[in-house]
Protein backbone atom coordinates (compact mmCIF):
# COMPACT_ATOMS: atom_id res chain seq x y z
CA UNK A 1 0.00 0.00 0.00
CA UNK A 2 1.36 3.33 -1.03
CA UNK A 3 1.18 6.32 1.36
CA UNK A 4 -0.34 9.43 -0.01
CA UNK A 5 1.80 12.59 0.41
CA UNK A 6 -0.22 15.33 2.00
CA UNK A 7 1.04 18.45 0.18
CA UNK A 8 -1.21 20.98 1.95
CA UNK A 9 0.39 20.05 5.31
CA UNK A 10 3.90 20.31 3.88
CA UNK A 11 3.16 23.71 2.35
CA UNK A 12 1.54 24.91 5.58
CA UNK A 13 4.58 23.69 7.56
CA UNK A 14 7.00 25.53 5.26
CA UNK A 15 4.91 28.70 5.50
CA UNK A 16 4.88 28.47 9.30
CA UNK A 17 8.67 27.91 9.47
CA UNK A 18 9.32 30.84 7.12
CA UNK A 19 6.87 33.02 9.05
CA UNK A 20 8.52 32.22 12.38
CA UNK A 21 11.95 32.89 10.86
CA UNK A 22 10.73 36.27 9.52
CA UNK A 23 9.36 37.29 12.91
CA UNK A 24 12.51 36.24 14.75
CA UNK A 25 14.74 38.01 12.23
CA UNK A 26 12.63 41.16 12.35
CA UNK A 27 12.76 41.26 16.15
CA UNK A 28 16.52 40.72 16.11
CA UNK A 29 16.99 43.57 13.62
CA UNK A 30 14.85 45.85 15.77
CA UNK A 31 16.90 44.92 18.84
CA UNK A 32 20.16 45.76 17.06
CA UNK A 33 18.74 49.03 15.72
CA UNK A 34 17.61 50.02 19.21
CA UNK A 35 21.09 49.22 20.54
CA UNK A 36 22.54 51.64 17.97
CA UNK A 37 20.10 54.31 19.19
CA UNK A 38 21.02 53.60 22.81
CA UNK A 39 24.73 53.93 22.06
CA UNK A 40 24.06 57.18 20.20
CA UNK A 41 22.28 58.45 23.32
CA UNK A 42 25.40 57.65 25.32
CA UNK A 43 27.49 59.73 22.90
CA UNK A 44 24.97 62.55 23.26
CA UNK A 45 25.14 62.28 27.06
CA UNK A 46 28.94 62.53 27.02
CA UNK A 47 28.81 65.52 24.68
CA UNK A 48 26.19 67.16 26.90
CA UNK A 49 28.40 66.62 29.93
CA UNK A 50 31.21 68.44 28.12
CA UNK A 51 28.80 71.25 27.24
CA UNK A 52 27.70 71.52 30.88
CA UNK A 53 31.24 71.67 32.28
CA UNK A 54 32.65 74.27 29.87
CA UNK A 55 30.69 77.25 31.32
CA UNK A 56 32.11 76.44 34.76
CA UNK A 57 35.60 76.41 33.27
CA UNK A 58 34.96 79.74 31.60
CA UNK A 59 33.67 81.32 34.81
CA UNK A 60 36.67 80.10 36.82
CA UNK A 61 39.09 81.45 34.24
CA UNK A 62 37.18 84.74 33.92
CA UNK A 63 37.77 85.44 37.57
CA UNK A 64 41.52 84.86 37.39
CA UNK A 65 42.53 85.85 33.87
CA UNK A 66 41.01 89.20 33.05
CA UNK A 67 43.10 89.82 29.92
CA UNK A 68 42.15 86.65 28.03
CA UNK A 69 38.68 87.72 26.89
CA UNK A 70 39.14 86.67 23.23
CA UNK A 71 40.01 83.11 24.25
CA UNK A 72 37.00 82.94 26.57
CA UNK A 73 34.77 84.36 23.84
CA UNK A 74 35.91 81.66 21.38
CA UNK A 75 35.14 78.93 23.92
CA UNK A 76 31.72 80.41 24.59
CA UNK A 77 30.93 80.70 20.87
CA UNK A 78 32.10 77.14 20.16
CA UNK A 79 29.95 75.86 23.01
CA UNK A 80 26.91 77.74 21.74
CA UNK A 81 27.35 76.30 18.23
CA UNK A 82 27.81 72.76 19.57
CA UNK A 83 24.75 73.11 21.79
CA UNK A 84 22.61 74.48 18.97
CA UNK A 85 22.76 71.31 16.84
CA UNK A 86 19.85 69.04 17.57
CA UNK A 87 19.99 65.62 15.96
CA UNK A 88 17.03 63.89 17.55
CA UNK A 89 16.12 60.67 15.75
CA UNK A 90 18.02 61.52 12.56
CA UNK A 91 20.76 58.92 12.84
CA UNK A 92 22.51 59.82 9.61
CA UNK A 93 26.25 59.92 9.01
CA UNK A 94 25.96 63.57 7.94
CA UNK A 95 24.47 64.54 11.31
CA UNK A 96 27.08 62.50 13.20
CA UNK A 97 29.88 64.18 11.32
CA UNK A 98 28.33 67.64 11.65
CA UNK A 99 28.17 67.19 15.40
CA UNK A 100 31.72 65.84 15.44
CA UNK A 101 32.96 68.99 13.70
CA UNK A 102 31.18 71.23 16.23
CA UNK A 103 32.40 69.18 19.19
CA UNK A 104 35.95 69.25 17.80
CA UNK A 105 35.73 73.04 17.53
CA UNK A 106 34.64 73.19 21.17
CA UNK A 107 37.47 70.89 22.24
CA UNK A 108 39.97 72.97 20.23
CA UNK A 109 38.75 76.20 21.83
CA UNK A 110 38.94 74.57 25.27
CA UNK A 111 42.49 73.41 24.48
CA UNK A 112 43.44 77.00 23.64
CA UNK A 113 41.96 78.04 26.96
CA UNK A 114 44.01 75.40 28.77
CA UNK A 115 47.17 76.65 27.05
CA UNK A 116 46.28 80.17 28.16
CA UNK A 117 45.84 78.97 31.73
CA UNK A 118 49.50 77.88 31.67
CA UNK A 119 50.28 81.62 32.05
CA UNK A 120 48.34 81.73 35.33
CA UNK A 121 49.92 79.26 37.78
CA UNK A 122 47.85 80.59 40.68
CA UNK A 123 44.65 79.86 38.76
CA UNK A 124 45.89 76.39 37.80
CA UNK A 125 46.42 75.55 41.44
CA UNK A 126 42.97 76.52 42.71
CA UNK A 127 40.77 73.79 44.09
CA UNK A 128 37.91 74.71 41.75
CA UNK A 129 40.10 74.47 38.65
CA UNK A 130 41.71 71.19 39.70
CA UNK A 131 38.27 69.66 40.34
CA UNK A 132 36.97 70.91 37.02
CA UNK A 133 40.04 69.59 35.25
CA UNK A 134 39.39 66.11 36.70
CA UNK A 135 35.76 66.26 35.55
CA UNK A 136 36.77 67.27 32.04
CA UNK A 137 39.39 64.52 31.83
CA UNK A 138 36.74 61.99 32.83
CA UNK A 139 34.34 63.43 30.27
CA UNK A 140 36.91 63.13 27.48
CA UNK A 141 37.40 59.46 28.37
CA UNK A 142 33.62 58.96 28.36
CA UNK A 143 33.34 60.54 24.92
CA UNK A 144 36.01 58.22 23.53
CA UNK A 145 34.36 55.13 25.00
CA UNK A 146 30.86 56.19 23.94
CA UNK A 147 31.98 56.82 20.36
CA UNK A 148 33.79 53.49 20.23
CA UNK A 149 30.74 51.65 21.60
CA UNK A 150 28.51 53.46 19.10
CA UNK A 151 30.68 52.46 16.16
CA UNK A 152 30.76 48.86 17.43
CA UNK A 153 26.95 48.81 17.69
CA UNK A 154 26.71 50.08 14.11
CA UNK A 155 29.22 47.47 12.93
CA UNK A 156 27.18 44.70 14.59
CA UNK A 157 23.95 46.04 13.12
CA UNK A 158 25.47 46.38 9.64
CA UNK A 159 26.91 42.86 9.68
CA UNK A 160 23.43 41.58 10.44
CA UNK A 161 21.68 43.77 7.84
CA UNK A 162 24.18 42.90 5.12
CA UNK A 163 24.55 39.19 5.92
CA UNK A 164 22.68 36.48 4.08
CA UNK A 165 19.84 35.49 4.51
CA UNK A 166 19.00 38.32 6.90
CA UNK A 167 19.70 40.78 4.11
CA UNK A 168 16.54 39.60 2.37
CA UNK A 169 14.35 40.31 5.40
CA UNK A 170 16.14 43.60 6.10
CA UNK A 171 15.54 44.76 2.53
CA UNK A 172 11.88 43.79 2.58
CA UNK A 173 11.24 45.42 5.97
CA UNK A 174 13.23 48.62 5.33
CA UNK A 175 16.33 48.10 7.45
CA UNK A 176 19.37 49.74 5.83
CA UNK A 177 23.07 49.90 6.64
CA UNK A 178 24.17 52.81 8.84
CA UNK A 179 27.39 54.77 9.03
CA UNK A 180 29.10 55.72 12.26
CA UNK A 181 31.67 58.37 12.92
CA UNK A 182 34.04 58.91 10.03
CA UNK A 183 37.44 60.43 10.53
CA UNK A 184 38.65 63.10 8.16
CA UNK A 185 41.37 62.17 5.71
CA UNK A 186 44.69 62.19 7.51
CA UNK A 187 43.25 62.30 11.00
CA UNK A 188 43.48 59.31 13.23
CA UNK A 189 41.47 60.59 16.19
CA UNK A 190 39.08 63.32 17.18
CA UNK A 191 40.07 66.42 19.07
CA UNK A 192 39.90 66.12 22.82
CA UNK A 193 40.55 68.56 25.60
CA UNK A 194 44.18 68.25 26.72
CA UNK A 195 45.49 69.22 30.15
CA UNK A 196 49.23 68.95 29.65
Amino acid sequence: MKKKINYPYIIAGVIIVVGVWLVITYNFLVKKEELVKLQWSEVQNAYQRRLDIVPNLVSIVQGGAEYEKSVLQKVTEARAKAASLYIGKDLSADKFNEQTVLQNELAGAANNLMITIENYPILRGTKAFVGLQAQLEGTERRIKVARKDFNEAIANYNSLVRGFPTKIVAGILGFHSMEGFQSDAGSDKSVEINFK
